[in-house]
């Protein structure tokens, strides 16, 4: 009888750790929110459940220093990166806490959440800014949100259930 070797979740865990902080800091590059941000939400729906919770929250940083970095955010919008990681940090915690009972209302709810609370959290902090950037900020951290939230999720889904179907025929 030969054996087979298989790949657990644990034995990949380096190799999707890396895979998916590399694409993290990489997405941002892109420059361009609508696909930057459904990418970068799909790697935190993902990471939550390929590599835990912890994992994925320590990822949601990367993404807003980056984004910063590379101009993708403006500089004048650097205070409201506090803001945006909180926001990642919403979405990760509230998908982990709702994904069992139901993975697509966790993705709906989960996408709200973040939104929610970012469109909230930079209305307070547009007083900061001169208003020709308020609009800016208002704009990028609205209904934008929302839609690249839930097309991340929905990514994830997918990816996710093409995964499981991957591993029931690997034996």
């Amino acid at each position: 009888m030969e054996k087979t070797k298989s790949i657990s979740i644990v034995n990949a865990f380096p190799a999707g750790f890396f895979l998916v902080a590399g694409l993290l800091i990489f997405a941002p590059l892109l420059k361009n929110q609508m696909i930057t941000g459904p990418l970068v939400n799909f790697l935190l729906f993902s990471s939550a459940i390929l590599l835990g919770r912890s994992v994925a929250l320590s990822f949601c940083v990367f993404p807003s220093v980056i984004s910063l970095a590379s101009g993708l955010l403006p500089l004048i919008l650097a205070p409201v990166v506090p803001f945006i990681v909180l926001s990642n940090m919403v979405l990760v915690l509230s998908f982990d806490f709702l994904r069992k009972k139901n993975l697509y209302l966790a993705v709906i709810i989960s996408a709200l959440f973040k939104f929610l609370f970012l469109s909230s959290t930079s209305s307070l902090a547009l007083a900061m800014f001169k208003k020709s950037a308020a609009s800016q900020v208002a704009l990028m951290m609205g209904y934008p949100q929302l839609f690249t939230a839930l097309a991340g999720g929905f990514l994830a889904i997918v990816f996710l259930k093409i995964i499981n179907e991957k591993k029931k025929h690997d034996f």
